[in-house]
């Protein structure tokens, strides 16, 4: 007996290893978001510097200053978005894409396809007259920095309008199956009483939903973030610890908005970057917009956590080394945030599908960008330390701190529960949750292989896509 184990120390030795379970593949390629950063940050420097390179040029720039104002702005989304569509198109080539629903071979004649698009020519401008209308109505939507968006709306309007006549005619001849949400509401609006595909049509209202609202909200904050980035003095961001780390995370903010700002834009089916679905659960819009202004619970709301509070600037004001260490966390984290909106390319947007992203910083936790934006709230805000109100204060800002994070954990979840409907999220829920450092770190720490709380798909409001 004693000779056995040996020999049992050697079988076990020799038995083959099983590798862990490949990361399933990503729907978008790390190249996309990495060329739009490059774009960003070179007309970036170019607006700055604008008199110093027209001078190098010849250029009489005269008494101007950088390029600052909107039209710059939009320049500069405009520097994110052309890359990122070059390299989707010409190096992954996602107009091949079978997710598409295009097959680029087929060539139907004209008299086809024709009242097809008609209809949904229909159902596209109903659509945009209705969110048109909800802007209009909406005091709103024409005060503050929503003011921009709209304007800008108004004036591409005409030319939105003029292109999706030949884009509709054009791409329903290509389409495998053109009879989609947009037809369903066109023939539902031209046609009453003929049958029509309730579910699409819900579906094709919850994207555009989702559009309308965000696309104002992203195209509002550019330019103040933009203006403040390429005015600011550098004597000004390099006088100490403190405002150099702010001013790194607004530059890290804006890389954030002005990818997700190309996304809202571009939900296109021949660059593979339409909406397959938006979120048909309530609760998921519910968590979603509460985010977001006119909304939002936290700035300025019932769940406004910086009540007589101050920030890390002001708790370790005259501590320089603490404040560079403080900053570098701050900036670590908020780079992880704009990382994962980044990994998105062209196709970011919340409450919606349009393809699972596995790479990035979606390789170490299932939901990145939440666990690195409340941790920036905790470490940023220190909301246990007050000016005024002594520990009830604090505690009542902790409190309310802890109720947002609660929000976002919800948020996560119901996003989960829309995900999960697609066979390539639970694949990647799965792996994640065996092989991705973030999970099997809790699942340590809490014993459990896994979460206390999976929200599983609803099979009779699944996505329609």
């Amino acid at each position: 007996m004693a000779e056995s184990a040996p020999i049992r120390a050697a079988e076990a030795a020799s038995d083959p290893v099983v590798p862990a379970p490949a990361r399933p593949r990503s729907a978008v390629s790390a190249g996309v978001g990495l060329v739009g950063l490059a774009g960003l940050l070179t007309y970036l420097l170019l607006a700055r510097f604008a008199p110093e390179v027209a001078a190098f040029l010849g250029i009489d720039w005269g008494d101007r200053g950088p390029m600052s104002g909107p039209n710059s702005a939009v320049a500069s989304v405009l520097a994110c978005g052309v890359p990122m569509v070059l390299w989707s198109v010409f190096v992954d080539k996602v107009h091949r894409n079978p997710s598409t629903g295009i097959d680029w071979a087929l060539r139907r004649p004209w008299r086809d396809t024709l009242d097809i698009s008609l209809t949904k020519l229909a159902g596209l401008w109903a659509t945009w007259g209705l969110i048109a209308l909800i802007y209009g109505t909406m005091r709103y939507y024409w005060e503050g920095n929503y003011a921009f968006s709209m304007n800008l709306l108004e004036r591409v309007a005409p030319w939105l309008l003029l292109v999706s006549v030949p884009y509709m005619l054009w791409l329903d001849r290509r389409m495998i199956e053109p009879r989609d949400g947009c037809y369903q509401f066109g023939r539902w609006l031209i046609a009453p009483g003929k049958p029509v595909d309730g579910r699409a049509i819900g579906h094709h209202l919850r994207a555009w939903a989702v559009k309308g609202f965000f696309t104002a909200f992203m195209l509002s904050i550019v330019p103040g973030n933009f203006s403040a980035l390429v005015t600011v003095p550098m004597a000004e961001v390099l006088a100490n610890p403190y405002l150099t780390g702010i001013w790194a995370i607004n530059l890290l903010y804006l890389v954030d908005v002005h990818i997700a700002t190309v996304g809202y834009i571009l939900t296109l089916k021949p660059l593979d970057a339409h909406i397959r679905t938006a979120n048909p659960y309530g609760m998921a819009w519910v968590a979603a917009l509460v985010c977001y202004p006119p909304f939002i619970l936290m700035s300025g709301g019932p769940l406004d956590y910086q009540v007589h509070g101050a920030d890390w600037g002001h708790w370790l004001a005259g501590h320089d080394g603490l404040l560079v260490l403080w900053g570098a966390v701050l900036v670590l984290l908020t780079a992880v945030y704009s990382w994962a909106t980044m990994a998105f390319g062209i196709r970011f947007s919340n409450l919606t599908h349009r393809g699972i992203i596995t790479h990035g910083p979606y390789a170490f936790t299932r939901h990145p960008a939440y666990v690195a934006k409340n941790l920036t709230w905790w470490i940023g805000a220190l909301p246990f330390l007050v000016t005024a109100g002594g520990w009830v204060e604090a505690a009542r800002n902790v409190v309310l701190l802890g109720l947002v994070s609660g929000i976002y954990y919800w948020r996560a979840k119901t996003e989960e529960k829309h995900l999960l409907g697609d066979p390539a999220y639970v694949a990647y829920w799965n792996w994640a949750q065996a092989q991705a450092p973030v999970p099997r770190l809790i699942a340590k720490l809490t014993g459990r292989a896994r979460p206390l709380v999976r929200l599983e798909p609803d099979a009779r409001v699944g996505p329609v896509a």
